[in-house]
Order: C-alpha cells, then sequence, then structure tokens
C-alpha cells in the first residue's frame, strides 16, 4: 500500500497575492530537508504539500522527523493513497487505519472533498468511512464531539488519501522569507533559544561568538559550535563567525571602572556585532537577553548597549522567565550541550558590584579612556568564520 504525507500551512493561507513566493520558499526547505531520506517527489496543490516516495529505497519515518522541523509546516498526516472509489476506500481504510487506533477508544470520521466530481457528499464518505473502522475494530466506539483520534479522507486531484490523526509541524513561517539575522551565540541556554525563535518567524540566522582566549578554553568554542549544528536542524546550514576579546577585555580591565566592565564590554560586542551584520547582509542582531534576568539586563543597561549601534535589536526572549527558556531549549535539544561546564567571555573579569542602572554620560566617561575604534578594528581583525551544516 503506497503511503504519503501530506503537509499542511497555516498563516501562509492568509498572504495573498504574495502566497506564491512563500509557498515556494517553503517548497525549497523542505526538498533540501527530505533529501536526506531518500528520492521524493514533493508539490504543492490546494494549499497542500505532497510529499511522495519514488522508489522503495525512501525513508518515509525519516521524511516525516525532517518535516517536523520545517517552519512554515503546521501539521503533518501521513496517508494511504487508493483510488477514488468507494469500494478501494473502504478497503484500504480497514487495512490501514487499524494500526493508528491500537489503545484508542473512540474516533471521529471525516471526509473532504477537494474533488468535487467526487459522487458522493462530505458527509455520507465520513459515514462510510466510519462502518469501515468499525468493521475493522467493532469495539472501538464513535464520538462526534471529543474524539480521541479523527479517521480523515481526503478526495484530491490524484486519488484518495486516508489518515488518522495529525502530527503538529514547527509552524512560523519559512526559513529565510523574513530575511536575515545575526545571533549572538554566547554558549549558554537563552542564545540559542532566541536563535529558533527568530528562525521560526522565517529569518535566517547566521552567529557571531566571542571568544576570549587564554581565559576561556577551545572546548568553549566547540561547544558553540555544537550548538550551531542543534540549531541546523531548524535552520539547515548557520555560518558562525568568531572574534577574540581577549585584548579588549584586558584594556577595559586595565583602565576602567571595574563596575562598568560588563557594560562597556557589551558596548563593544554590539559594535562589532553590528560590523559583521552589515558585512553579510544581515538585517537585525539577535540577543538572549531577558528583562531583569541579570545585572546587564535591566532596562537601563539595554538601552546603554544598544545606544552604539545603528539596526533593530531582535529580543525574542525578553519577556520570558528562565525555566520558560529552559522549556524550550530541552523542547529543541540545546540544553544538555548549554549547560556544559565551559565558560563564555561573559564570565571573564565579572565585577563584584556591576551597574544596574547606569548613566550613560558615565559610561562614556569610562569609554573614553579606551582607544574604543582601534580596539574594534585589532578585534575585528581576528574574524574567522565556520560553516556548519545540517549534514556535517
Amino acid at each position: 500500500m503506497k503511503e504519503v504525507l501530506l503537509l499542511k500551512y497555516g498563516e501562509l493561507i492568509l498572504k495573498g497575492a504574495n502566497r506564491s513566493y512563500f509557498e515556494n520558499m517553503l517548497l525549497r526547505e523542505l526538498k533540501t530537508r527530505i533529501k536526506r531520506a531518500g528520492n521524493f517527489d514533493i508539490y504543492k496543490a490546494q494549499s497542500t504539500i505532497y510529499v511522495e516516495p519514488l522508489d522503495d529505497s525512501c525513508d518515509l519515518d525519516a521524511a516525516l522527523e525532517s518535516a517536523k522541523k520545517v517552519f512554515g509546516i503546521i501539521s503533518i498526516g501521513r496517508a494511504c493513497v487508493c483510488e477514488k472509489n468507494i469500494d478501494a476506500i473502504f478497503a484500504a481504510t480497514k487495512e490501514y487505519i487499524p494500526q493508528f487506533l491500537t489503545g484508542v477508544k473512540t474516533f471521529k470520521a471525516d471526509a473532504r472533498r477537494a474533488d468535487k466530481t467526487f459522487p458522493m457528499t462530505s458527509p455520507e464518505l465520513a459515514g462510510e468511512v466510519g462502518a469501515a473502522v468499525l468493521e475493522a475494530m467493532p469495539r472501538i466506539k464513535v464520538d462526534l464531539d471529543h474524539p480521541e483520534v479523527v479517521v480523515r479522507v481526503e478526495i484530491r486531484e490524484r486519488g484518495a488519501y486516508i489518515h488518522a490523526g495529525q502530527i503538529r509541524g514547527a509552524g512560523g513561517m519559512p526559513l529565510g522569507s523574513s530575511g536575515r539575522g545575526l545571533l549572538l551565540l554566547s554558549g549558554g541556554i537563552d542564545s540559542p533559544v532566541a536563535g529558533y525563535m527568530m528562525a521560526k518567524r522565517g529569518v535566517t540566522i547566521e552567529a557571531l561568538h566571542f571568544e576570549s582566549f587564554p581565559y576561556t578554553s577551545e572546548r568553549a568554542k566547540e561547544k558553540v559550535l555544537e550548538l550551531a549544528k542543534l540549531l541546523c536542524e531548524y535552520s539547515t546550514r548557520i555560518r558562525v563567525h568568531v572574534i577574540s576579546l581577549t585584548r579588549i577585555q584586558e584594556e577595559i580591565r586595565d583602565k576602567c571602572d571595574e563596575d562598568y566592565f560588563t557594560l562597556l564590554l557589551r558596548r563593544f560586542m554590539m559594535t562589532l556585532a553590528e560590523k559583521v551584520a552589515r558585512r553579510n547582509n544581515c538585517g537585525a542582531l539577535i540577543t538572549g537577553e531577558s528583562l531583569a534576568q541579570v545585572a546587564s539586563q535591566t532596562m537601563r543597561a539595554i538601552s546603554v548597549t544598544d545606544a552604539v549601534v545603528n539596526m533593530p535589536v531582535f529580543r525574542p526572549c525578553i519577556g520570558f522567565d528562565k525555566e520558560e527558556i529552559v522549556e524550550i531549549a530541552r523542547k529543541i535539544g540545546t540544553f544538555e550541550t548549554s549547560i556544559l561546564p565551559y565558560e563564555d567571555c561573559c564570565t571573564v573579569f565579572t565585577p563584584r558590584h556591576p551597574r544596574t542602572r547606569p548613566e550613560i554620560e558615565k559610561v562614556e566617561a569610562e569609554e573614553s579612556k579606551l582607544d574604543f575604534d582601534a580596539l574594534v578594528d585589532d578585534a575585528f581583525a581576528t574574524l574567522d568564520t565556520i560553516d556548519v551544516r545540517i549534514d556535517d
């Protein structure tokens, strides 16, 4: 019996005249992801994307797992295909559907006719499908209001598609449909979550990591590359840019008031991030900051660090508490890597009493003790780029 995947999308339906632009981006991303599972025909028709195996070597399970992580897909149905006549539909339902109803006590039958030439109405067809399920599984009960599983037949151009229950997709918008953003990827819990959340809104992610050798280790850098690889499950490819902050941090330590260390460092980081972003055609910076989580993430501190950049800074975690961020990190598989004990540059020369309500004039006064532009240029000269891909 031939099986296919039926992929439904949500927000794209609302895009009007621009809808085909988003659909085509979604198709390209799906084809890139699913090609690892074999040779599939992937096409769209009537607000549905079809994923059909073209030979016996195709791994439909692997294709489904890949499709679950593609942004823009809201639900996935694994369906069998049969001829568009009631005898074939009845027989296929009896043979195919029971495997999905093991342990299920109640169900509902539903039918949809994209092909209006089919001779039965949708309610009549749903009744026949329900009868087939009851004949195959006489102990199961019908519940039209609160069924555990909906068994559905869809009459479409190429055949009748029968499936039971739908798997939730990643949702969001197709990758790349909202432009490109530069993620400040620290190695902690928050920044990978921020990257995931912006990718879900259609942003192609590039990443920037700051190292501080010898105060931070090579293992810290490897940890960040592993986080980027995990994010590639959702973003396919991430270019990770790495810049050394060692000299900047030593200069701050030697010449500035300790209470301002973190604020000054973050202003350097934002300045360098904007340079990297503009070189790589990124339209925004992305950070994992959560309001009031640490001293550098108060409202006043954020305004001080944002003052040095002239592009949007997206903070998708800004209103989340730590528990909510951790929950997403666990869901996307980055949490266990994020908590590995390899410290990043933000833990170097941490002040004992950081300023939580800084005044911009005092921060700038401390900054004037440094040759800001020369330090930025020297740090930018250390830029190294590593290409991380889903197939690595």
